[in-house]
């Protein structure tokens, strides 16, 4: 890669200043800050939270199945779902119907568990509602830097 190539500033700024997918991700990464900080106290992660609400469906999971509903890859999934086997929140066991697939339950505990932080999340949500409702209000100029 040639050195002295640079992106144009302008065209930097147009992409910060204009791109969907860019902005997207950057208020996907604050808001799972926010919601890892209220979920940080029961031992959760927000990514967690969503998979364990996901599992206290009435009926197990397909690990595939699973992994699409959550718009992820299986080692993605499966990544999410090892600390929760450690603590034994879930289960994971091979599907009596087809040995090659595993279903994935939510246990005893991780019942109790998401029943604690259902009312974290409540709170957390209806202040987001409520910030999001009333009149934008910049920051500060650093949040934006135009040499970026």
């Amino acid at each position: 890669m040639n050195g002295s190539r640079h992106l144009p500033l302008p065209v930097v700024h147009e992409v910060r200043d204009t791109c969907q997918c860019f902005a997207a991700q950057r208020h996907a990464r604050q808001l799972a800050r926010r919601f890892d900080a209220i979920f940080h106290p029961l031992g959760l992660t927000n990514g967690q939270f969503s998979l364990m609400v996901a599992l206290a469906a009435p009926r197990p999971w397909r690990v595939n199945a699973l992994a699409e509903f959550l718009a992820m890859d299986r080692t993605t999934l499966t990544a999410m779902l090892n600390p929760l086997r450690r603590r034994k929140l879930v289960s994971v066991a091979p599907d009596k119907t087809d040995k090659r697939a595993r279903l994935v339950t939510l246990n005893k505990s991780g019942h109790a568990l998401i029943m604690d932080a259902v009312p974290l999340w409540r709170a957390e949500h209806a202040k987001l509602a409520q910030e999001m409702a009333a009149p934008y209000k910049p920051k500060r100029a650093e949040s934006r830097p135009d040499n970026l």
